[in-house]
């Protein structure tokens, strides 16, 4: 398990590209049959992901976590990218399609992710943090979500937004977690940018053609800086840095937040008159 150190809002402004990737940008998901974790210590969360390909997968713990296993004192929520594919937790199997969510609660064991079929294998995301109840577990589908269409064709940002978990949906400690899918020919997410100093918020970008790139945005809103981003990374927003995006073509991302409170429309937004 890697463990990743934030910068703060001073070091930021004067870190090069490279500075800024290494320190926000997570590139190492995604391995076949491999479960590579991140824990950042933004908010204390853990970023995963599992590709079985030719076996079964399992969260493992780590020493740093000092746990005798993952979930003991963690909730997960788990978003599946890819083809058909099983999630096992505490013995019971819960059938994941393309864009279901599953939100794992507290003292869950034996968390094991599998594919249907090795050659078009299930592509499991998973967020974690710490969780102080245990709140039961809960399989969402796609359609079981709740959908917020925003945006317009002449900003450019026209998308839906799917929250499976939140809390209209499943109880949690302090997850919140959903995708939003830009309609094609629209390349703008989360314009105007906003902050909110009570939770942190993590950007997994995916469905992007491999030759094409997101250019997402944090800091302040008079000291903005890009990191250029492919598919499959994950871009880390500590508290008090802005977020937003834009692509060079459409695509989808999965955000996640853990902070003090799960209220999504609770956003400081900038006024974009005023950027730069």
């Amino acid at each position: 398990m890697e463990i990743r150190y934030s910068a703060d809002i001073v070091r930021y402004k004067t870190m090069t590209n490279k500075e800024l990737r290494d320190t926000f940008v997570v590139s190492t998901l995604w391995t076949p049959d491999e479960v590579p974790l991140v824990y950042s210590d933004i908010d204390r969360g853990v970023i995963g992901s599992a590709v079985p390909v030719s076996k079964t997968l399992e969260i493992p713990t780590h020493k740093d976590l000092a746990s005798d296993y993952f979930a003991q004192r963690r909730e997960v929520g788990v978003i599946n990218i890819g083809g058909h594919g099983a999630i096992e937790v505490d013995g019971k199997s819960y059938d994941m399609e393309n864009l279901d969510s599953l939100y794992i609660g507290r003292e869950s064991k034996g968390i094991k992710f599998s594919s249907v079929d090795g050659k078009k294998p299930a592509k499991f995301y998973f967020v974690s943090y710490p969780a102080h109840l245990r709140y039961e577990t809960q399989h969402i589908k796609k359609s079981q979500a709740n959908q917020i269409k925003m945006g317009s064709q002449e900003t450019s940002n026209k998308r839906i937004i799917f929250q499976p978990i939140h809390p209209s949906i499943v109880t949690t400690c302090q997850i919140v977690m959903g995708f939003t899918i830009l309609e094609s020919g629209n390349v703008w997410n989360t314009f105007p940018p906003h902050t909110h100093k009570r939770r942190s918020e993590f950007y997994m970008y995916f469905d992007l053609p491999e030759d094409q790139r997101i250019f997402h945005f944090m800091g302040e809103a008079d000291n903005m800086r890009p990191m250029i981003m492919k598919a499959g990374e994950v871009a880390l927003s500590p508290i008090w840095s802005m977020h937003c995006g834009a692509g060079t073509s459409s695509y989808t991302f999965i955000w996640s937040m853990g902070g003090e409170n799960q209220v999504f429309d609770d956003m400081d937004h900038i006024d974009q008159t005023k950027i730069g």
